[in-house]
This record gives structure tokens, sequence and C-alpha cells, in this order.
């Protein structure tokens, strides 16, 4: 039975070069031809990256940057750059200010140029949320994708080592929600098993030597591949659960897809064994759910939702509001009762363990697999 799928591939430009960051965008703010320049960036970052906005004339520099994205910050935003006659945006930072800049676009069409200092991978989808009254909306439009990518290793060797962690892992969740999102295929799937063994390698680095650069530029070009990937794939379970859980409780968005990823991993995985199977020869390991483990206690990673603002009482209702929203090419079925229990290991820190029956079942599919590749 030969290959039949459908891939779009997303059209960006990107330029990556530790220390090239200032040069980089100067020169693309010249080919693109803007005159009225927004630089969007959190007050602390627009301090820390003085010296690259430096090179471009700012018609704007703006700051009022916050998680999720909430609606009426938006509608601010995109008042200024209205007033201001912007013909540019340029965002600088973590993925709050990639998701201001895309929500200007949204509505105003403007070009954006992204300058990331996590490894969020939001520069790299043309994926848009916002956040009102506790609930968090996504969509998709081609017109919120940057376009262009400046990657700087140099910029991302402030972010401390916590914060790195949980951005990096955020970026692993991106590659696995790839291998079974709504649009999964070969390409992506590729592009995401080649993410998770660059930031496998990446993040222990950066935890051993948070000062080196060569971590930082491995989790960058892991964070993009992991996005791209993702920007074609869709967003799977894994996703959906944490834009719920962020936009209804405010939860910090990294530290809740660090802790979220191991469960929905075992979860997802004895039912989607050619996933499973890449996912474990990415790590390195015998199952993709020990693969995790390992890297997640060699960083010492986020455990518990309940440490990051996520009350008890909550999970019921989160169950509630995230099942509406599990995509039906999700590879197990999905119940209120499973979200529910999920959740409350992800509230205790309890770590996720393959059951008895899933075993099983992952060791049928690997056989019938094999016996398949033999014939």
């Amino acid at each position: 039975m030969g290959l039949n799928f459908e891939h779009t591939t997303l059209g960006q430009r990107v330029l990556f070069g530790t220390g090239r960051a200032g040069a980089n965008l100067a020169a693309e703010v010249a080919r693109l031809g803007a005159k009225r320049v927004m630089v969007i960036s959190s007050a602390s970052e627009a301090r820390r990256l003085a010296a690259v906005t430096d090179s471009i004339s700012v018609a704007l520099h703006y700051d009022d940057v916050a998680p999720h994205v909430p609606v009426k910050k938006a509608e601010k935003a995109r008042a200024a750059a209205s007033e201001n006659r912007i013909d540019l945006l340029v965002c600088a930072g973590g993925g709050s200010t990639t998701g201001l800049a895309k929500a200007i676009a949204l509505t105003t069409r403007l070009p954006i140029i992204a300058i990331p200092t996590t490894y969020a991978g939001s520069e790299a989808t043309n994926v848009w949320g916002l956040t009102e009254a506790s609930r968090k909306t996504t969509g998709v439009d081609d017109a919120v994708l940057p376009v262009t990518v400046i990657y700087d290793a140099g910029l991302s060797l402030g972010l401390p080592v916590e914060l790195s962690v949980a951005s990096g892992l955020n970026a692993l969740a991106h590659c696995v929600d790839s291998l079974w999102g709504p649009r999964a295929d070969p390409i992506n799937a590729a592009l995401a098993a080649e993410g998770i063994r660059a930031l496998n390698l990446a993040l222990p680095a950066i935890k051993a030597h948070p000062v080196e650069p060569s971590g930082r530029e491995q989790a960058l070009y892991g964070a993009y591949l992991a996005a791209v990937a993702f920007a074609s794939a869709g967003s799977g379970m894994h996703h959906k659960i944490c834009h719920v859980l962020g936009g209804a409780y405010n939860l910090p968005h990294a530290q809740t897809h660090a802790i979220i990823l191991p469960h929905v991993l075992a979860y997802n995985a004895p039912y989607a064994a050619g996933a499973e199977s890449r996912i474990a020869a990415a790590f390195g390991s015998a199952r993709a759910l020990d693969g995790l483990h390992a890297l997640r206690k060699t960083l010492d990673a986020p455990k518990a939702l309940k440490d990051y603002g996520l009350a008890e009482e909550n999970i019921p209702e989160a169950a509630r509001l995230i099942l509406p929203a599990i995509p039906i090419s999700n590879p197990r079925k999905v119940t209120v009762d499973d979200l529910q229990e999920l959740l409350r290991h992800a509230y205790s820190g309890t770590a996720p363990r393959l059951a008895p029956e899933d075993l099983g079942r992952r060791l049928s599919k690997t056989k019938q697999r094999l016996k398949t590749q033999a014939i």
C-alpha cells in the first residue's frame, strides 16, 4: 500500500546565527522597506535586547505584554499600531510577545519579524490565541505567520535554567503532538523526530552549562523543527488540554506543557505504535515514555500542576471543558473520566506509567508492525 497524504509547508524566511540578531534585523527591515516599525517586547526584555533593536529606526516601543494574550490587551495594541501608522511588527521575547504580535497581525495584516528568546516555537506557526473571560480561543490564519524569524542563541543565554527546561519541554510537546495531530503525515513525523533528538541533547547541555551557546543553539534548532511540524500537523490532545488550563485557570504556559506531556504520552502511546516507536528511537530508548522520564529526571522538570496554581476542585470542570476540544483523530478514545484521572495525576505530580493492559496492547501492536514489515 503506497503513501497517501497531503502536506502544506508554510513559507517563511529563517536567519540563524549567534551574535547576528542586530545585523540580521537591520537587513530584514531594509529588505521589507519598512518605515514605521513597532517593537513589541516586555520591559525587561526591551532593556536586555536594546543593542539588537538599536540597529533599526523604531517608531514605537511597546511593552504591555501578558501571558495568553488577553483580548483587551490585544485591542489596545492594535489601536497603538493604527495610531502610529505602523507598517512592520518586530516581536522580541517569548511566546507571549509573539502572541501579541500575532493578535495585531490578525486584524491589521501587518507583517511580523520574530526574534525568539525562548523555545516556545510560536514564531514558526500560523496559530493565534486570545483569552477572554477565562476562556482561550485559538485559530489558524496565514497572516499571523512571521515573514522572518531571527534566531540568535546569544539572546537566550540569560534565560534561567528552570524556564529553559520548561520552555524546551514545551517544544518537545509540539513534536509529540505532531505525531498524532489532525493532519499528521510522514514529513511532520520526520521533522518531529529530529526535533526530539535535538532537544534531548540540548536541554541537558543547557542545564549543565547554561552560559554556553552550543546547547542553546541546538534547543533553538529543535524548537523550530518542532513548531514547523506542529503548524502542519495541527493541535492534538496535549495542546487542547494545555490551552484550556492556561486560559481558564491562568496557569503558566511552559510549565503546564512540561507537566502534562508525560501523562498524554502514557495515555496515547499504546494506541499509536508507529508514533511511539519514532519517539523512542529519537530518545534512544526502548520505550518512548522511558526516554521522556529519563530526560525529565535529568532536568528536574516541573512535576505537579498544584505547584503552579491549579486548585483540585477545578479538575472536574477542566475535564468537561477539555473534552469537546479533543480532536477526533486522537489515537485513543477520550472520556471525561479519563481526563479527570489524567488531570488528577498531573495535579499531584504522580509519574505516569503504562497500565498492564496498555503494555500488552503495545507489545501486540509492535509485533504486528514487525510482522508486516517482514512481509
